[in-house]
């Protein structure tokens, strides 16, 4: 799939591709740093039909929403021939008492005998994370294991 990128002067640079139904969909990264996710027009491309300011956290956010669950359905397809190994993606929320604190820290891999193999962070995936990385609020982890030891690992990251 193609992006296309494109100078705005004095704006900033507008990053942006075709979708199956002809629309173009991007975003426009100002010079101060603000963002815009914008939609096209469906009968001119370049015509903006939608317009919607994000903070950096929202761009965040919505960057995670959509980058992990196409990895966690890439680990579910490649995990389909192993019964009773499932991928799921699990959130560092607000109350977690997690936030801030390491992997290590959560003694994981010990407690539910699962694996948290990635982390998507502000739209930037960290490939297995060690023992020493810190999590964030709103890092999405994708785990893998079994359906029992997903549920004890979901149960770890909200309650401790």
């Amino acid at each position: 799939m193609n992006v296309d990128v494109t100078a705005l002067p004095g704006i900033g640079v507008r990053k942006d591709f075709e979708v199956r139904s002809g629309r173009r969909v991007g975003v426009v990264a100002h010079r101060d740093g603000d963002i815009d996710l914008i939609v096209s027009k469906p009968d001119d491309p370049d015509a903006i039909a939608a317009q919607v300011p994000l903070s950096s956290d929202e761009a965040s956010v919505l960057a995670n929403l959509l980058g992990a669950p196409q990895l966690v359905a890439k680990l579910n397809d490649d995990h389909r021939d192993l019964p009773g190994i499932t991928t799921r993606q699990l959130g560092i929320v607000d109350e977690s008492p997690y936030a801030g604190r390491t992997l290590g820290e959560t003694g994981m891999r010990t407690r539910t005998k699962t694996s948290i193999v990635a982390v998507m962070r502000a739209g930037q995936l960290h490939p297995s994370p060690g023992p020493d990385f810190t999590f964030t609020e709103g890092d999405l982890l994708v785990v893998v294991g079994t359906p029992d030891g997903l549920d004890a690992a979901a149960k770890i990251l909200l309650h401790g």
